[in-house]
């Protein structure tokens, strides 16, 4: 919520002052930015972890593709390689979406929770609005009846609205010092709150990394008997790949 004073006329007596509110307005707006970020961090976790799910997912049904090419059932070499991928594949899902769940619950869920506090603070702070704009609006009515001459009618008015300000004063001044004293409170407690959430989604990636290191460490030495390394595959694939452009089926007219 942005802040935006109600116009109203002002009393003379300055009943709030500059400092207090200076107060008031930085303490809310590092409140405000905290509200964006953690909108925003959730926003963020959430694309992550269906980015992540979206992927492991390809994954599986890469490797099922795979194994369903009919090389497999030419090819017992290959055949056994594919089922190897399609094994890790399916490991690596699995892994995933436990991470994935320990997040949700550790980080995501909790980003949630804390976003669902703000639409209260904000809603305190717009009370504490309102009751300032009283608060003046009484105020310079005190005020227009003290500088009038003083008759009998005008003492019973004066007498009325003083008497009608001062719950609205106290009213204000409540609130006002509430927010002053918990808005510095709820700001500086995001350290406690956020720090376990961000632990954990720590640990949650190194386990899933430490496992990803296992399965892909087991499945190169299943697959890669041959041992050869990235540039000596690619010269081998671009030698198989002229002598098929070399067929008469494939040159051109």
């Amino acid at each position: 919520m942005s802040w935006i004073p109600f116009k109203i006329g002002q009393p003379k007596k300055q009943i709030v002052s500059k400092t207090v509110e200076r107060d008031f307005e930085r303490e809310y707006e590092k409140l405000q930015k905290l509200e964006d970020q953690t909108k925003k961090l959730h926003k963020d976790m959430k694309k992550s972890t269906e980015a992540d799910l979206a992927m492991s997912k390809a994954a599986v049904k890469i490797s099922a593709d795979l194994l369903s090419n009919p090389l497999c059932e030419q090819d017992q070499a290959f055949l056994e390689s594919m089922t190897a991928l399609d094994t890790a594949m399916k490991r690596m899902d699995s892994f995933n979406q436990e991470k994935v769940n320990q997040i949700q619950k550790t980080v995501i869920d909790p980003l949630k929770k804390y976003s669902g506090v703000f639409p209260s603070l904000n809603m305190a702070v717009k009370r504490r609005e309102q009751a300032l704009q009283d608060y003046k609006r009484l105020q310079a009515k005190v005020e227009k009846y003290e500088e009038k001459e003083k008759t009998g009618p005008i003492m019973v008015k004066l007498h009325q609205a003083r008497e009608e300000l001062r719950p609205v004063k106290e009213d204000f001044e409540v609130k006002n010092k509430q927010l002053l004293d918990e808005m510095p409170k709820f700001y500086h407690s995001r350290i406690d709150y956020f720090q376990p959430s961000f632990e954990a989604l720590i640990r949650a990636q190194v386990v899933y990394f430490t496992e990803m290191y296992k399965i892909f460490s087991e499945l190169t030495d299943q697959i890669d008997q041959a041992g050869l390394t990235d540039e000596q595959r690619e010269r081998e694939t671009e030698a198989k790949l002229s002598e098929l452009r070399a067929l008469s089926i494939v040159a051109d007219d």
